[in-house]
């Protein structure tokens, strides 16, 4: 154990060595990247141009979006290359910022999402309430809370995973390097960590899926008081596709890091990476605003003034 080499690089084993099938992902991967930062960028500037989108429900649709970016520009660019290159390796430093980024905006995820849950709370259950309970210090609270928590918390995994002695194989059987897949590698005992991360991953993943389980299920019971049949079945509608994206993004996170490293299962475990890493990003600008009433008006006014201006 004292005489361990830490490797500079680490080889991803990534989806397959097909040359067809690795151009035929690259390309359906590449599409789903250039979709994901448009739609999410779309919604930041048309959020940020629009003054009917000036409350924080938008405002922290918008993190969100920033978010979704972020966590995908850590994985994708990469991964992108490996399907063309020969060799698909990261450096060693390379290697501990991607698991870095990643990690710090995935969990600052779950806590905006567990914002924007108390925030429809507020805003459905107790409107009277709303401008206090949501103001604009709260709000920055809550944002500034979810970025240093992702901070602070993959700082503690990034460091003591890389303390670990890396001295058997530098072969990843991943596509990026998350913990689990490095964990395996490590010669050493790696009880600590696993433990470090059911107990962190656990709290945040656990907490505020418990937050917004809960501000929806105050929701439904405030909308069954409802006596219009139409504003019933509008409000179920947006919670049901909020409840099922927040149900598979978390599902999916609970699935990869609340479980032992020997129960890790690489094959299975790259595909659901690729959906919370990818496709989830995609599809949130969709469910989360698109099916919006403000957001599509706004989008709306922005497109047919564009036109008039040509």
């Amino acid at each position: 154990m004292d005489n361990f080499t830490m490797p500079t690089e680490f080889i991803f084993v990534g989806f397959t060595d097909y040359l067809p099938l690795r151009v035929t992902l690259f390309l359906v991967l590449l599409v789903a990247y250039i979709l994901t930062v448009v739609g999410n960028m779309g919604l930041i500037i048309l959020v940020n141009i629009n003054s009917n989108l000036q409350n924080p429900m938008y405002y922290f649709l918008s993190n969100l979006s920033f978010l979704d970016i972020s966590y995908s520009t850590a994985i994708a660019p990469k991964m992108l290359i490996n399907f063309l290159a020969s060799k698909k390796s990261i450096s060693l430093y390379g290697c501990a910022l991607q698991m870095f980024f990643f990690a710090c905006f995935a969990d600052a995820e779950c806590l905006i999402l567990a914002a924007m849950a108390y925030d429809r709370y507020a805003a459905i259950c107790k409107p009277l309430l709303y401008p206090t309970l949501m103001s604009k210090r709260v709000c920055i609270c809550f944002i500034v809370l979810a970025y240093f928590s992702g901070s602070m918390t993959s700082l503690v995994h990034v460091c003591l995973t890389f303390r670990l002695p890396f001295c058997g194989s530098n072969i990843v059987n991943h596509f990026f390097c998350d913990i689990p897949p490095l964990l395996a590698l490590s010669c050493a005992d790696i009880h600590n960590n696993e433990l470090l991360l059911f107990a962190l991953c656990g709290f945040i993943q656990t907490s505020t899926f418990v937050v917004i389980f809960i501000s929806y299920f105050c929701i439904l019971i405030t909308v069954l008081s409802i006596k219009s049949s139409g504003g019933r079945s509008k409000t179920f509608s947006t919670c049901a596709s909020h409840l099922v994206a927040v149900t598979l993004f978390y599902g999916t996170l609970l699935f990869m890091y609340l479980r032992p490293t020997t129960s890790y299962s690489p094959d299975t475990d790259k595909v659901v990476a690729l959906f919370y890493t990818i496709v989830f990003p995609m599809f949130n600008p969709i469910i989360y605003s698109l099916r919006n009433k403000d957001v599509k008006n706004a989008l709306k006014k922005l497109l047919e003034r564009n036109w008039i201006f040509k």
